[in-house]
């Protein structure tokens, strides 16, 4: 196996890894978390919000972008086969870190400083989730064309 086809399945991987755990909050926990009570909602959401800043998460996650850019950059010297390689990088890039950072960050930062107990919380809390939600079926959908985008690649 060649090293940029090894490169391209680990990126692979982690768009993979990203995907499934952005799907398992689209299809789940944010439907759980909408069915308690706000305040009990908003709590554990921040409570989220502050154990996913944690090594493992955050070496996939900006990880996968990197890889994601040496791909691009190995693809430069434009051939055929290497748009998948552009597409998937690109995909990832913009759809799963540029939407985390500018879209669910400053409302995970939002909720962060709305107490969980307080009459405010139960506004924030609608409006986090629905928006919070959307944006992150954006990244969901992103990081797994990202994956077989990478894939056709190889």
């Amino acid at each position: 196996m060649s090293f940029v086809m090894g490169l391209t399945v680990v990126t692979a991987m982690g768009c993979g890894l990203i995907a499934g755990l952005f799907f398992a909050f689209s299809v789940a926990v944010m439907d759980a978390l909408g069915q308690l009570a706000p305040s009990d909602g908003v709590a554990a959401m921040q409570r989220i919000n502050r154990v996913i800043v944690n090594p493992v998460f955050l070496g996939v996650f900006f990880g996968t972008g990197a890889l994601c850019l040496a791909l691009m950059m190995i693809a430069v010297p434009w051939r055929g086969d290497t748009v998948w390689l552009v597409l998937g990088g690109v995909l990832y890039l913009v759809g799963s870190l540029g939407i985390t950072l500018i879209c669910n960050v400053p409302l995970n930062n939002r909720l962060a400083r709305v107490p969980a107990d307080s009459l405010e919380a139960d506004i924030v809390w609608a409006d986090y989730r629905a928006r919070w939600t959307r944006w992150n079926h954006v990244r969901t959908v992103s990081s797994l064309l990202a994956s077989a985008s990478l894939v056709l690649g190889v």
